[in-house]
Protein backbone atom coordinates (compact mmCIF):
# COMPACT_ATOMS: atom_id res chain seq x y z
CA UNK A 1 0.00 0.00 0.00
CA UNK A 2 1.28 3.46 -0.89
CA UNK A 3 2.41 5.39 2.20
CA UNK A 4 0.84 8.59 0.79
CA UNK A 5 -2.56 6.95 1.14
CA UNK A 6 -3.79 7.17 4.70
CA UNK A 7 -7.24 5.75 5.34
CA UNK A 8 -8.73 9.26 5.12
CA UNK A 9 -6.97 10.12 1.88
CA UNK A 10 -7.87 6.71 0.47
CA UNK A 11 -11.56 7.45 1.11
CA UNK A 12 -11.10 10.90 -0.39
CA UNK A 13 -9.39 9.37 -3.44
CA UNK A 14 -12.33 6.99 -3.90
CA UNK A 15 -14.79 9.90 -3.72
CA UNK A 16 -12.75 11.94 -6.21
CA UNK A 17 -12.41 8.94 -8.54
CA UNK A 18 -16.20 8.45 -8.47
CA UNK A 19 -16.77 12.19 -9.14
CA UNK A 20 -14.43 12.09 -12.14
CA UNK A 21 -15.93 8.99 -13.72
CA UNK A 22 -14.29 8.54 -17.12
CA UNK A 23 -13.22 12.18 -17.36
CA UNK A 24 -9.62 13.35 -17.34
CA UNK A 25 -8.20 15.59 -14.63
CA UNK A 26 -6.07 18.28 -16.26
CA UNK A 27 -3.65 20.47 -14.32
CA UNK A 28 -3.08 24.02 -15.53
CA UNK A 29 -1.02 26.87 -14.09
CA UNK A 30 2.28 28.67 -14.30
CA UNK A 31 5.68 27.02 -14.34
CA UNK A 32 6.69 26.07 -10.82
CA UNK A 33 3.12 25.62 -9.58
CA UNK A 34 3.74 21.89 -9.13
CA UNK A 35 1.58 20.55 -11.95
CA UNK A 36 3.84 17.57 -12.66
CA UNK A 37 4.74 16.71 -9.06
CA UNK A 38 1.20 17.08 -7.72
CA UNK A 39 -0.33 15.59 -10.87
CA UNK A 40 1.83 12.46 -10.58
CA UNK A 41 0.89 12.04 -6.91
CA UNK A 42 -2.83 12.61 -7.54
CA UNK A 43 -2.77 10.07 -10.38
CA UNK A 44 -1.15 7.55 -8.06
CA UNK A 45 -3.77 8.23 -5.38
CA UNK A 46 -6.60 7.90 -7.94
CA UNK A 47 -5.10 4.79 -9.51
CA UNK A 48 -5.11 6.24 -13.03
CA UNK A 49 -2.29 6.92 -15.53
CA UNK A 50 -0.33 10.18 -15.38
CA UNK A 51 0.86 12.04 -18.47
CA UNK A 52 2.90 15.23 -18.72
CA UNK A 53 2.29 17.10 -21.97
CA UNK A 54 5.80 18.56 -22.04
CA UNK A 55 7.22 15.04 -21.68
CA UNK A 56 4.94 13.81 -24.48
CA UNK A 57 5.98 16.74 -26.70
CA UNK A 58 9.65 15.97 -26.09
CA UNK A 59 9.03 12.28 -26.81
CA UNK A 60 7.24 12.82 -30.12
CA UNK A 61 9.55 15.59 -31.33
CA UNK A 62 12.76 14.05 -29.97
CA UNK A 63 13.74 17.56 -28.84
CA UNK A 64 13.68 19.33 -25.49
CA UNK A 65 11.16 22.13 -24.93
CA UNK A 66 14.04 24.66 -25.01
CA UNK A 67 15.32 23.22 -28.31
CA UNK A 68 11.80 23.39 -29.79
CA UNK A 69 11.41 27.03 -28.74
CA UNK A 70 14.83 27.90 -30.16
CA UNK A 71 14.34 26.03 -33.43
CA UNK A 72 10.71 26.84 -34.22
CA UNK A 73 9.56 29.65 -31.92
CA UNK A 74 6.66 29.80 -29.51
CA UNK A 75 3.92 29.80 -32.17
CA UNK A 76 5.01 26.47 -33.67
CA UNK A 77 5.59 25.02 -30.22
CA UNK A 78 2.02 25.95 -29.18
CA UNK A 79 0.62 24.34 -32.35
CA UNK A 80 2.43 21.09 -31.53
CA UNK A 81 1.29 21.34 -27.90
CA UNK A 82 -2.34 21.71 -29.01
CA UNK A 83 -2.10 18.59 -31.21
CA UNK A 84 -0.50 16.54 -28.42
CA UNK A 85 -3.10 17.63 -25.85
CA UNK A 86 -5.94 16.86 -28.26
CA UNK A 87 -4.57 13.33 -28.67
CA UNK A 88 -4.08 12.80 -24.92
CA UNK A 89 -7.62 13.93 -24.09
CA UNK A 90 -9.20 11.27 -26.32
CA UNK A 91 -8.83 8.62 -23.63
CA UNK A 92 -9.63 8.73 -19.96
CA UNK A 93 -9.64 8.77 -17.11
CA UNK A 94 -6.12 10.12 -16.77
CA UNK A 95 -4.33 12.86 -14.91
CA UNK A 96 -2.65 15.22 -17.36
CA UNK A 97 -0.20 17.97 -16.50
CA UNK A 98 0.01 20.74 -19.10
CA UNK A 99 2.70 23.31 -19.82
CA UNK A 100 2.21 26.79 -18.41
CA UNK A 101 1.07 28.30 -21.71
CA UNK A 102 -1.26 25.53 -22.84
CA UNK A 103 -4.43 26.84 -21.18
CA UNK A 104 -3.70 30.34 -22.51
CA UNK A 105 -4.16 29.13 -26.09
CA UNK A 106 -7.88 29.52 -26.82
CA UNK A 107 -8.12 26.36 -28.92
CA UNK A 108 -6.28 24.26 -26.35
CA UNK A 109 -8.34 25.77 -23.53
CA UNK A 110 -11.49 24.71 -25.36
CA UNK A 111 -10.18 21.17 -25.73
CA UNK A 112 -9.30 21.03 -22.03
CA UNK A 113 -12.72 22.34 -21.02
CA UNK A 114 -14.48 19.63 -23.03
CA UNK A 115 -11.88 16.93 -22.32
CA UNK A 116 -12.24 16.74 -18.57
CA UNK A 117 -12.01 18.66 -15.32
CA UNK A 118 -9.37 21.39 -15.17
CA UNK A 119 -7.55 22.28 -11.95
CA UNK A 120 -5.58 25.50 -11.64
CA UNK A 121 -2.69 25.11 -9.22
CA UNK A 122 -2.40 28.71 -8.07
CA UNK A 123 0.78 29.93 -6.36
CA UNK A 124 2.06 33.34 -5.40
CA UNK A 125 5.14 34.93 -6.95
CA UNK A 126 7.56 34.10 -4.14
CA UNK A 127 6.61 30.42 -4.16
CA UNK A 128 6.91 30.20 -7.95
CA UNK A 129 10.21 32.09 -8.01
CA UNK A 130 11.72 29.89 -5.32
CA UNK A 131 10.83 26.82 -7.37
CA UNK A 132 11.78 27.97 -10.88
CA UNK A 133 14.94 29.84 -9.88
CA UNK A 134 16.69 26.54 -9.13
CA UNK A 135 17.00 25.56 -12.80
CA UNK A 136 17.56 27.51 -16.00
CA UNK A 137 15.61 25.47 -18.57
CA UNK A 138 12.58 27.78 -18.79
CA UNK A 139 12.58 29.48 -22.23
CA UNK A 140 10.19 32.26 -21.17
CA UNK A 141 12.48 33.22 -18.27
CA UNK A 142 15.62 33.68 -20.32
CA UNK A 143 15.47 37.46 -19.93
CA UNK A 144 17.48 40.18 -18.22
CA UNK A 145 15.06 40.13 -15.26
CA UNK A 146 13.53 36.65 -15.01
CA UNK A 147 11.60 37.33 -11.78
CA UNK A 148 9.93 40.34 -13.41
CA UNK A 149 9.15 38.17 -16.46
CA UNK A 150 7.52 35.62 -14.16
CA UNK A 151 5.46 38.35 -12.51
CA UNK A 152 4.42 39.63 -15.95
CA UNK A 153 3.29 36.12 -16.91
CA UNK A 154 1.22 35.95 -13.70
CA UNK A 155 -0.47 39.26 -14.54
CA UNK A 156 -1.27 38.11 -18.09
CA UNK A 157 -2.23 34.52 -17.36
CA UNK A 158 -3.94 34.39 -13.97
CA UNK A 159 -7.24 35.82 -15.27
CA UNK A 160 -7.28 33.04 -17.89
CA UNK A 161 -6.27 30.28 -15.46
CA UNK A 162 -9.20 31.45 -13.32
CA UNK A 163 -11.49 29.94 -15.99
CA UNK A 164 -10.44 26.45 -14.84
CA UNK A 165 -13.14 24.30 -13.25
CA UNK A 166 -11.32 24.17 -9.90
CA UNK A 167 -8.65 26.24 -8.17
CA UNK A 168 -6.29 24.78 -5.56
CA UNK A 169 -3.57 26.73 -3.80
CA UNK A 170 -0.04 25.44 -4.29
CA UNK A 171 1.89 26.58 -1.27
CA UNK A 172 5.17 25.61 0.36
CA UNK A 173 3.71 22.65 2.22
CA UNK A 174 4.19 18.91 1.79
CA UNK A 175 3.05 17.77 -1.65
CA UNK A 176 0.66 15.26 -0.04
CA UNK A 177 -1.27 18.17 1.50
CA UNK A 178 -1.73 19.87 -1.88
CA UNK A 179 -2.65 16.54 -3.48
CA UNK A 180 -5.30 15.97 -0.80
CA UNK A 181 -6.62 19.50 -1.44
CA UNK A 182 -6.98 18.57 -5.11
CA UNK A 183 -8.85 15.38 -4.21
CA UNK A 184 -11.18 17.36 -1.91
CA UNK A 185 -11.92 19.82 -4.72
CA UNK A 186 -12.62 17.02 -7.21
CA UNK A 187 -14.76 15.08 -4.71
CA UNK A 188 -16.72 18.30 -4.17
CA UNK A 189 -17.84 18.14 -7.81
CA UNK A 190 -20.10 15.21 -6.95
CA UNK A 191 -21.67 17.15 -4.07
CA UNK A 192 -22.29 20.15 -6.35
CA UNK A 193 -23.96 17.84 -8.87
CA UNK A 194 -26.25 16.44 -6.15
CA UNK A 195 -27.44 19.96 -5.24
CA UNK A 196 -28.52 20.77 -8.80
Amino acid sequence: MNEALTVASQTLAEQARAALGQRNLIFVGLMGAGKSVIGRLVAQMLGVPFLDTDGEIERVSRMSITELFNAYGETEFRALETRVIERLLKQGPRVISTGGGAFINESTRGQIKTGGVSVWLKADLDVLWERVNRRDHRPLLKTANPKQSLENLMTQRYPIYAEADLTVLSENVRKEIVANDVLKAVAGLAKEGEKQ
